[in-house]
């Protein structure tokens, strides 16, 4: 399958961004959302983030055009039907993105791929909610999407290889690096990173070392680009808990219990950055 227009459900910060990587590519996009105020806004911070491009002379102003003229702004998945790939970036929610893959899934050629971005929800239960589990695959794309070369590339147990290698195809077309993953909660990137994280809970729990200490040790001994504790008010510690609280859910195994110092700070309110106060305050 040759893959010349991706479709993409969700204008927000990973919609944009896949939207961008793939016009950059030379691919046409189709990004739909529900409002017109939230499709315009996708596409100008696409504009924002080419004009960055731009000053770092990365682009020319003509690539910028070039770029902004294939993505094509929509709030009627009937305008789908041209893409031979269709990527869910709803937010982070099963009803949700379940709720739109069947309606898209009802609307597109059965020989379309459907593919979500999700982080965490099981690829192999939305595969089996459509009439082509084996069309169905994840595509697990990483914020900010113009810069990260990392996709998850996530096989459920009933994709199949065509529909894997063309996915991983378009990934490569986009200039990324795509990971081949097996479905089950958190992939692999999250599933090493969020426990990750909450050991560095329990090590500033213990009183081991103080916030920064603890953020200075692993950029300087791991040679992270920031520390965990600050990467999880980035993230939201309350998301870092619910990750957590899925984890253990699903494994069953106690290696995932959330530190209490993350689960007394979420229920403080002191999310991170998004409320001005978690391990750091801003």
């Amino acid at each position: 399958m040759t893959i010349t227009t991706v479709g993409i459900i969700g204008a927000g910060t990973m919609g944009n961004g896949i939207a961008q990587a793939c016009a950059v590519s030379g691919i046409n996009v189709v990004m739909v959302d529900i409002s017109d105020a939230a499709v315009q806004k996708g596409v100008a911070t696409v504009a924002g983030s080419l004009d960055r491009l731009i000053k770092k002379e990365k682009i020319t102003a003509a690539d910028k055009d070039a770029a902004l003229s294939r993505i094509k702004g929509s709030t009627s998945y009937d305008d789908l039907k041209a893409a031979q790939i269709v990527i869910e970036a709803a937010t982070e929610n099963y009803e949700l993105k379940l709720k739109i893959l069947k309606q898209v899934d009802a609307l597109v050629a059965p020989e379309v791929i459907l593919a979500s971005n999700t982080s965490s929800i099981s690829i192999t239960k939305l595969a089996a909610a459509t009439s082509r589990p084996d069309r169905f695959i994840g595509m697990h794309f990483f914020n900010p999407v113009p810069m990260m070369a990392l996709v998850e590339i996530i096989r459920g147990l009933q994709t199949s290889d065509a529909t894997h290698g063309a996915v991983k195809q378009l990934a490569e077309r986009l200039g990324k690096s795509p990971i081949t993953v097996k479905n089950a909660p958190g992939f692999v990137v999250n599933r090493i990173l969020v426990p990750m994280i909450n050991e560095a809970f329990f090590v500033l729990a213990e009183g081991l070392a103080t916030p920064e200490d603890i953020d200075a040790g692993m950029k300087l001994g791991c040679n992270q680009p920031i520390g965990p504790l600050a990467l999880a008010d980035m993230v939201g510690l309350d998301v870092c808990l619910a990750v957590m609280d899925v984890y253990l859910a699903e494994f069953g195994d106690s290696k995932y219990r959330a530190c209490p110092l993350l689960r007394e700070m979420v229920a403080a309110g002191r999310l991170g950055r998004k409320t001005g106060r978690g391990v750091y305050q801003y």
